[in-house]
């Protein structure tokens, strides 16, 4: 017997998710493991592996559009099985059977394709219509006419493309890109009106960013603590190590170990809050935030405190690059206690985040800048990094953040023991 997939829980808690991409077309067989579908819910893409061997009978769920939990989302047959059974289980879905399933295999898109170029083969040629104003009346809109004025045309030369021979934006930019219009020595000015706008419809990864964000801002109780460190030898000590190491390292990777080390002299901080009690890691499970063109992701990097320096980077140019690819695993980017989001290489030398649920803590980390400091009485030009630790008070108390933000400058500007 086939049977009904379902959109699956992908994201703990998620009332809905996105198909993003059906990976299989219909008619397809299949066998365990195979990726069906790319999945998008609140944190990121998700591949869904096939369960069992089959055959893709029917979509139930477009692609793009918001599909609940639980909900109908394809039709599964067993081989040899067709439209009967096909019909049973869209009665069973509630989705009626307005097409039929294709049983040699062949992608339904195919067929769709051919009709496509039948009717556009008998379908007949639209021409082209132009209408002149010979009758010395001008029919243009005012932003036209402003064109027009700006660019030195003469309205009356143009053969209007728009309806009734209506001369339209169109008109005026294609007389300079065909060189057919008046001729100008005017650079064509094409400035939006004022007011002017566009819309971007929210991504379910957006709006699921801006709800998380709002909920931690209005729930979390945050506070801050500023710290400034001297990172000469904390940027020096990358500097060397990136000579003779086979892999290069970040600045985020020193960051990382930075923290770990700062959860080990300060271990009651690597904590959350839950609702029955304040939960206490034994590891390091530090979290980097990644722009990505749909919005913030923040990995999970584990284990940060028993990595070496060059495992540490491998691990993190990974989750990065699959970051910014849409390409992690839902549990890549769960747990942890602390995140690490770094504007520096903006230029930007302080700022607050907001903490990221159920984490207790997140780091802002500024640019390096050079400033004038006094170091053991004598007035140097240093590289200064600003950090700004945004804490929640229920897991954290302010003493002890301070604890683990002075450990954690302390790690930072005697980088050596990095390497161990």
């Amino acid at each position: 017997m086939g049977s009904i997939m379902r959109m699956p829980e992908v994201l703990a808690n998620a009332t809905e998710a996105i198909i993003t991409k059906w990976i299989l077309p219909e008619g397809s067989k299949f066998s365990v493991g195979d990726l069906m579908a790319e999945v998008e819910t609140e944190k990121a893409l998700v591949e869904v592996p096939a369960e069992t061997d089959g055959i893709l009978g029917k979509y139930l769920a477009k692609e793009g559009a918001p599909v609940a939990i639980g909900s109908p989302i394809a039709i599964l047959l067993n081989a040899g099985e067709g439209e009967a059974e096909l019909a049973r289980l869209l009665e069973e879905s509630g989705v009626s059977n307005s097409s039929s399933i294709i049983e040699t295999g062949a992608p339904r898109v195919e067929q769709i394709k051919k009709i496509e170029v039948k009717e556009m083969e008998t379908a007949p040629p639209v021409q082209d219509v132009k209408v002149s104003n010979h009758d010395g009346r001008i029919f243009a809109s005012p932003i036209v006419r402003r064109l027009a004025r700006e660019n030195g045309l003469d309205l009356t030369k143009f053969v209007g493309s728009g309806p009734n021979g209506r001369i339209v934006r169109r008109d005026i930019e294609n007389s300079f890109k065909t060189g057919v219009g008046p001729q100008s020595t005017a650079k064509l000015n094409l400035q939006n009106p004022p007011g002017s706008f566009t819309d971007i419809p929210h991504t379910g990864m957006r709006k699921a960013i801006a709800r998380r964000l709002v909920e931690s801002k209005s729930t979390v109780p945050h506070f801050y603590l500023n710290a400034s460190v001297v990172a000469d030898e904390f940027l020096n000590f990358r500097s060397k190590y990136n000579e003779w190491a086979p892999k290069k390292i970040s600045v985020t990777d020193l960051l990382l170990k930075a923290s770990a080390a700062a959860f080990v002299d300060v271990p009651m901080a690597n904590v959350i809050w839950t609702d029955s009690a304040i939960r206490k890691f034994e590891d390091s499970d530090i979290s980097i935030a990644v722009a990505t063109d749909n919005g913030l992701i923040t990995p999970v990097v584990l284990g940060v405190n028993r990595l070496s320096l060059a495992q540490l980077n491998e691990v993190t140019s990974d989750l990065i690059n699959r970051a910014r690819a849409g390409r992690l695993k839902q549990n890549e980017i769960e747990g942890g206690s602390f995140s690490i989001t770094n504007l520096g290489m903006y230029g930007t030398e302080s700022f607050s985040a907001i903490i990221n649920p159920p984490q207790s803590a997140i780091l802002a980390v500024g640019a390096a800048v050079e400033k004038q400091v006094v170091l053991n009485g004598e007035v140097k030009i240093c590289k200064i990094i600003n950090f700004t630790m945004s804490v929640d008070h229920r897991a954290i108390d302010g003493a002890l953040a301070a604890q683990w933000l002075a450990a954690f400058v302390k790690r930072a500007e005697n980088p050596y023991w990095l390497a161990v």
